[in-house]
């Protein structure tokens, strides 16, 4: 009986406020699902459906008609398909490994070590949150043509290992640890690299698998650094080759079944990473706040 009644008093009532939350919640869940669905949906549609107006939301007819295009368009690249994808795989890995230990650091730096200045640039790191990508192509594009990596997997990489967010997000959570922690291990004898190795990191393994999402969605749908910083053909990405299916235009017709089939495969890995990496990244945002 007593069990009853602590299970009815932990039941919260049903009221209107209740209900009106879980409608929203319901809501925000649809409008979240609606563009995977969409991308599904359109990978499978014939032509006539790709160009029909007003436009569909689900396909009537499926049709594997898209993939076989892909297929045909592979075969009449340039390169072969495999080219693309190993460009894409060894830029994207190679990029998340250095652009979050290189985040890590900073972030433990900023986070736990005195040093003048440390505050103007924890600042300087929050301003460039507010640049946006073309804010920041002219000088990218500068840098890395003076230090003669075109045409050269480091000029893929170089851009990518600056990504404020990660270092944001990664201090912040480094700042919930208790500082005793840390302190307990120097006073064991620990060196610093040791504490950041061993008592830090296992600590905010949440805030690196976030970052490690925010990084693959950043480079791997990367068409900037193929476009800009490679003229030798063999040196670009898979998404640049997506995108020359139909020369980066909607409005042609055709290779457009093989560019939304591409953008379905493209889509995979991303859905995969996240639902992977979902909790690290729902537990970093709760305890990321500002303080």
């Amino acid at each position: 009986m007593l069990m009853m009644k602590k299970r009815a008093r932990k039941l919260a009532p049903f009221t209107v406020s209740s209900g009106m939350r879980l409608l929203f919640v319901a809501l925000y869940a649809l409008l979240s699902v609606a563009p995977i669905v969409y991308i599904v949906n359109t990978a499978f549609k014939p032509l006539p459906e790709l160009f029909l107006y007003p436009p569909s939301f689900f396909v009537k007819h499926a049709s594997l008609g898209n993939f076989y295009d892909l297929l045909f368009a592979l075969k009449l690249s340039i390169l072969p398909f495999s080219r693309y994808l190993f460009n894409s795989v060894a830029v994207t890995t190679v990029t998340i490994i250095a652009a979050v230990l290189i985040s890590t650091m900073g972030a433990y730096a900023l986070s736990r070590m005195r040093f003048p200045g440390k505050d103007w640039i924890f600042g300087g790191i929050i301003i460039s949150l507010m640049f946006s990508p073309e804010a920041v192509r002219i000088p990218r594009y500068l840098i890395v043509a003076k230090l003669g990596l075109m045409n050269s997997y480091v000029g893929h990489i170089l851009p990518h290992l600056a990504l404020p967010v990660c270092i944001f997000l990664i201090k912040q959570f480094m700042d919930q640890i208790p500082r005793s922690l840390s302190e307990a291990a120097k006073i064991d004898g620990a060196s610093e690299w040791r504490v950041f190795a061993s008592v830090i990191v296992p600590n905010v393994k949440p805030a690196i698998g976030t970052s490690m999402i925010l990084t693959f969605q950043s480079v791997w749908g990367d068409t900037e650094t193929s476009t800009y910083f490679m003229t030798d053909e063999a040196m670009k990405t898979l998404p640049y080759f997506i995108q020359t299916l139909t020369g980066g235009l909607t409005t042609v017709v055709a290779r457009q079944g093989a560019a939304a089939a591409a953008g379905l495969l493209m889509f995979i890995p991303n859905l995969i990473i996240f639902v992977i990496l979902q909790k690290a990244m729902i537990n970093t945002l709760v305890n990321s706040g500002i303080k």
